[in-house]
């Protein structure tokens, strides 16, 4: 054990006569960071704290602006889908509409983003909320009020996502509405 160190229970577990025995709790060996960790490590200590803020706002930039630009409600005739489970399925899956409701979100349009994709169109606010919040904490240090997202929460939207994807894809009157 040259360079790396062990991490386990810090006392050697003793018998009745007071020699060493085996340890019952495991113990991990941690090995030296490679240099291609280290790497990164340093970058990460020497970045500015607005630096991953920053860095996800340009991503999502990014894709805000390749969503404006290539217009996805603009579709002909002729249009074959990318999603792998509507081609395969003929079923609209459960992000379908996610990108067109982003769009219309941007325009503004909350009714007609709300038609493609309601789900995502009311997770975006507290998406963007949670999003303000973490970075105002990274950055500046400030704690600003947050929503309180539990377990209970995630599974009772996902449990909503699942009727609603299941609902939309309903053959017959009056979900077929919902198709998209």
């Amino acid at each position: 054990m040259s360079v790396a160190h062990a991490v386990g229970h810090p006392h050697p577990a003793s018998g009745p006569d007071g020699e060493a025995v085996a340890s019952p709790y495991p113990v991990y060996y941690v090995p030296e960071p490679s240099r291609f960790t280290r790497f990164f490590l340093g970058l990460y200590e020497r970045s500015p704290r607005w630096g991953a803020p920053a860095a996800i706002a340009v991503c999502f930039a990014g894709g805000a602006s390749l969503v404006w630009a290539i217009d996805p409600t603009s579709s002909s005739a002729d249009y074959v889908s990318t999603c792998i489970v509507k081609m395969t399925t003929g079923l609209d899956c459960p992000g379908c509409g996610g990108t067109r409701a982003f769009y219309y979100l941007m325009q503004g349009n909350v009714p007609e983003a709300a038609r493609h994709h309601v789900m995502a169109v009311f997770a975006a606010p507290f998406l963007v909320w949670l999003y303000v919040a973490w970075s105002v904490k990274h950055i500046w240090g400030k704690q600003i009020p947050v929503p309180r997202v539990t377990t209970k929460a995630i599974g009772i939207y996902l449990a909503a996502w699942f009727v609603f994807m299941v609902v939309r894809n309903l053959p017959f009157a009056p979900f077929t509405s919902l198709y998209v």
